[in-house]
């Protein structure tokens, strides 16, 4: 017999073993996200709804679900906040019923306005009752079925092999560290590159929690491209199981004739490969922004659909409606234009009611 129940950090070493057993366990589902996002994030706050077997005490199925509570976009429940990569961790649709029918109850006690489950590889969801689907967000992949240089003939030929062949003879070097220094400086590069794209940056708080926690458990590494004394690029990693993820990537735009970017990708789809896993991921991608998914696309890499289920169906469609629209465009007008201590804070504030 399965019974539900809650699992909390101070019983985290059975859910995470359970998370590292699952086919869909990824990074995000484990504590250590949990610790991270509490500590960065003071709006939110996390539990693990799961099944246990009753006679042995091992878990079956799981979700992760977080209430995200803000004074100005509201309390919602998601599964999971900031996760490019998610999925409900059950095997039957029984299992998947459970749950939901209790994150449901969930958030009409707290009052939440919608639930949101985000999935990647799990079928299950498909069916869940109630729930409204949306699958704007792409996902873009490689498999590392052979090696880098036979990969590398799948590559676009100007817009990818020319610019990472000039970048391998330009002088550019790889360099990998962890300490505070290296956080400040990719913080710096995280700061130019979001302005440059018109978006309010992640709290430091929140890249350096990341950093120092998951770097010790071997599940992330940061990545600098350099030259001459200079940091051109850098890129996280998220690693763990059978893929590597870049998640997070930033540059100098003064470098941008020599492709640091290209570099990094090129090394850390190298370093995926020595290290045995089997995918590397390019993260999620939103269809409008048509660059990214062309470069993305420009490695040969596969597509997917990234589905987000809502509760009620109704809300979830109304998630981007005009009125989201007009503020959206306000932040990015400012974002591109505002100086570094103002990008700062509006990132912060921006982040305050995100999740």
């Amino acid at each position: 017999m399965q019974k539900l129940f809650i699992a909390t950090l101070e019983n985290s070493d059975l859910w995470d073993a359970f998370v590292d057993s699952h086919p869909y366990g990824w990074v995000c589902h484990l504590s250590v996200w949990q610790k991270i996002l509490e500590k960065s994030f003071k709006h939110m706050h996390g539990e693990v709804v799961a099944l246990k077997d009753d006679s042995t005490g091992a878990i079956q199925a799981g979700l992760p679900v977080y209430t995200v509570d803000s004074w100005l976009t509201g309390k919602r429940l998601i599964s999971i906040p900031f996760a490019t990569i998610c999925d409900p961790l059950v095997s039957s649709w029984d299992q998947l019923n459970q749950i939901t029918d209790y994150v449901i109850e969930k958030a009409k006690k707290e009052k939440a306005s919608f639930i949101e489950i985000r999935t990647l590889l799990s079928a299950t969801m498909q069916e869940a009752k109630d729930f409204s689907s949306d699958s704007s967000y792409k996902h873009h992949f490689i498999k590392l079925d052979r090696k880098p240089d036979e990969l590398k003939k799948n590559f676009d030929r100007s817009c990818i092999k020319q610019r990472l062949d000039r970048s391998l003879k330009s002088g550019i070097t790889l360099a990998t560290a962890h300490d505070e220094t290296a956080i400040d400086k990719f913080y710096s590069l995280h700061l130019e590159t979001r302005k440059r794209l018109s978006l309010p940056p992640h709290p430091y708080s929140f890249l350096k929690n990341l950093i120092q926690y998951m770097q010790p458990l071997n599940l992330c590494q940061l990545l600098f491209a350099e030259k001459d004394g200079e940091t051109l690029a850098g890129m996280i990693l998220f690693k763990y199981k059978n893929r590597v993820s870049a998640e997070y990537a930033v540059s100098n735009k003064n470098f941008q004739n020599i492709s640091p970017n290209h570099f990094l990708f090129w090394h850390a789809i190298n370093i995926a490969y020595n290290e045995k896993f089997e995918i590397f991921d390019f993260g999620q991608t939103d269809p409008a922004n048509k660059g990214l998914m062309d470069f993305k696309k420009r490695w040969g890499s596969e597509i997917m659909d990234i589905p987000y289920f809502h509760y009620p169906k109704q809300n979830g469609a109304a998630q981007t409606n005009k009125g989201e629209d007009i503020k959206y465009q306000l932040v990015k007008k400012i974002c591109g234009v505002a100086p570094d201590p103002v990008l700062k804070i509006i990132g912060n504030f921006c982040y305050r009611h995100l999740g």
